[in-house]
């Protein structure tokens, strides 16, 4: 107990066991906790606060691609979800964590899409404005998205000074809220509300497989699951054109780069000082793929699991059925591994001009 009180910790908060060693490391633990921005009980707040907003999506699998990955693979079906991305999940928990007076003045972010449109319709869902930066270039069908939830849209540059400029002017000019895509506690803890899901539907999981952009979604998927089954591995899929994470990773910093060049439109950002930490500690590895890679788990998506995803979803599909994956001694015993098919929102002409090329 006095460990306890040198480090300001709480008994009922972990097990206390009954050798000096395994206090120190349930301590430690507990320790490493603290420092992140979400963890399982800010998680399973918010799959109470939103159960009644989103979809429940399915879980799918195929003998098909089972054989040609040479796992047994399960595919959680975000695409499905409200908005047609995960994203509703954190924007949902976020909307409806604000008081009333907070909520008054309505809520302000920027993205290129998928957040844009999940804020748009959890703010609609709560009666408030959303003010929406979106950078120019944005796919068109995210857009539209946007604006059939009654986002108000402001455009900006496609950099990301850009967008963040734009979005503070407009965060002085309404006294809104901003909500960020990735880097926020909230947003975190939504889209941890997977993994509850997931490893429910799908306990025999040894392995998830996570797209990572500003890593939202994987911090919280990964705290999540780690807190259901520590053993879990978790793994990140980025593409080779904006392969910031895998480049922090390997130096132990955050690394932005100067311009990224994907079709994964939905994976162009870089990891936030609340995303990182949490990347560094849970991420075991992160499998990068060329875009002709995640182009070709798109088609096999369509043809085979019969599900429209767009490139940021399919991306986990890429990543196992890469040579990088397949030949990587250390990922051998990833046998039953989770993918998250992130998102559906495809601009279709953007799409077959991929496939002429």
């Amino acid at each position: 107990m006095e460990l306890l009180k040198l480090f300001n910790l709480s008994p009922h908060r972990f097990r206390i066991t009954n050798f000096v060693g395994g206090i120190k490391m349930e301590a430690e633990n507990e320790i490493r906790r603290e420092k992140y921005v979400a963890d399982i009980s800010s998680i399973r707040e918010a799959e109470v606060r939103i159960k009644s907003f989103i979809h429940k999506a399915p879980v799918l699998s195929s003998e098909s691609l089972n054989a040609v990955s040479g796992r047994q693979l399960f595919f959680k079906c975000e695409c499905f979800q409200k908005g047609g991305a995960f994203k509703f999940r954190g924007a949902c928990n976020a909307v409806f964590s604000l008081d009333n007076d907070e909520a008054a003045k309505g809520v302000v972010t920027h993205s290129s899409g998928n957040h844009a449109a999940a804020l748009s319709l959890a703010a609609k869902l709560r009666g408030i404005p959303a003010y929406i930066v979106i950078p120019n270039g944005a796919p068109k069908c995210k857009v539209e998205n946007v604006m059939r939830y009654g986002g108000q849209v402001i455009w900006s540059e496609a950099t990301m000074q850009s967008r963040e400029s734009v979005a503070s002017k407009v965060l002085q000019e309404t006294g809104a809220v901003l909500v960020h895509p990735y880097n926020d506690g909230r947003i975190i803890s939504g889209q941890g509300t997977i993994s509850l899901e997931f490893l429910e539907q799908a306990p025999q999981i040894d392995t998830l497989i996570v797209p990572i952009s500003g890593g939202g979604l994987i911090s919280g998927v990964a705290l999540a699951a780690k807190s259901i089954n520590p053993t879990i591995r978790i793994l990140a899929a980025e593409p080779r054109g904006a392969d910031d994470a895998a480049r922090s990773k390997a130096a132990g910093r955050i690394i932005t780069l100067p311009e990224t060049n994907t079709v994964a439109d939905g994976l162009r950002a870089f990891l936030g000082n609340f995303t990182w930490p949490i990347v560094r500690d849970l991420v075991e590895d992160i499998v990068t793929v060329e875009d002709n890679e995640i182009i070709e788990a798109m088609k096999l998506c369509y043809e085979i699991l019969k599900v429209v995803v767009e490139p940021s979803g399919a991306i986990g599909l890429a990543a196992v059925l890469s040579d990088s994956f397949k030949n990587n001694p250390a990922l051998k015993n990833c046998s039953n591994i989770g993918i998250i098919l992130s998102g559906g929102n495809v601009d279709l002409g953007r799409l077959w001009d991929s496939y002429r090329k």
